[in-house]
């Protein structure tokens, strides 16, 4: 079908209006179907937690997403726990040999200093895309709005091609409270001065997916989304479902 006025889409190779969902353990089998009929929806593949080096079949699960056109990754865990115990050289190389071309930079578990972070991304961003994090997986942990917006326009500046704002698979750290709910504010400071579109707000619930489609409109970048909501995203980023309907949308003159 093709006859409705919707919100236009960024197509293709898209630098904005990403999708990036959460792989948690998908089976390549149940993956490979949802790719067939999905891809087009899905730009970005987060091996979640640091499941990546336990998964079976991974060099299999990487191909396949490749094979889609889907940009596959691990999770920023993975990389602190190699940085915990010095073995960040061998994950790169581990990297390299899986045919995996980025690398999330995070310091949700454990405390990073932010200038041993922008010396880490100067050295990797040699050879991968860096994906930075910011936010901590702690809910007791709060970061001030100026640190939030000084950290991820210094992350840019020094290289990463996005930034991802912390909000956990449950939807309930970083960017949002015990509840669920957004913290406003830090979104406002966010969007006032920082290109959001190098931003990837993790939404793993449809809920806060509809506010940041509301707030920021049908490209906004989007991330931690499960497998089995990417259609039910794209519908909300279309204007498809009650909660998004009037996005975009013009006055009409019902009968």
């Amino acid at each position: 079908m093709n006859f409705l006025d919707v919100p236009l889409r960024t197509q293709g190779e898209r630098s904005y209006g990403l999708t990036s969902i959460a792989d948690f353990g998908t089976p390549l089998g149940q993956l490979e179907a949802y790719l067939q009929d999905y891809h087009a929806y899905i730009d970005i593949a987060k091996i979640g937690i640091g499941s990546a080096y336990v998964t079976p079949n991974l060099q299999e699960k990487i191909n396949l997403y490749k094979k889609y056109n889907v940009i596959p990754y691990c999770g920023g865990t993975l990389f602190e726990k190699c940085f915990v115990q010095e073995k960040l050289d061998e994950y790169a190389k581990s990297l390299q040999t899986l045919g995996i071309e980025w690398i999330e930079i995070s310091n949700g578990t454990i405390d990073i200093p932010l200038h041993k972070r922008i010396s880490l991304i100067k050295k990797l961003k040699q050879h991968f895309n860096v994906i930075a994090e910011v936010g901590s997986k702690d809910q007791d942990k709060e970061m001030p709005l100026s640190e939030w917006e000084h950290e991820i326009n210094l992350l840019l500046a020094t290289g990463c091609k996005y930034v991802i704002t912390e909000g956990r698979d449950s939807g309930t750290a970083g960017i949002y409270n015990r509840s669920g709910n957004v913290n406003m504010d830090l979104i406002n400071q966010i969007s006032q001065n920082i290109d959001v579109n190098k931003v990837i707000f993790e939404a793993p619930t449809p809920k806060q997916q509809m506010f940041f489609i509301n707030q920021f409109g049908a490209n906004v970048n989007l991330g931690n989304v499960k497998l089995q909501d990417v259609l039910v995203l794209e519908s909300q980023r279309l204007g498809l479902r009650s909660e998004t309907f009037f996005l975009g949308e013009k006055t009409w003159n019902l009968p």
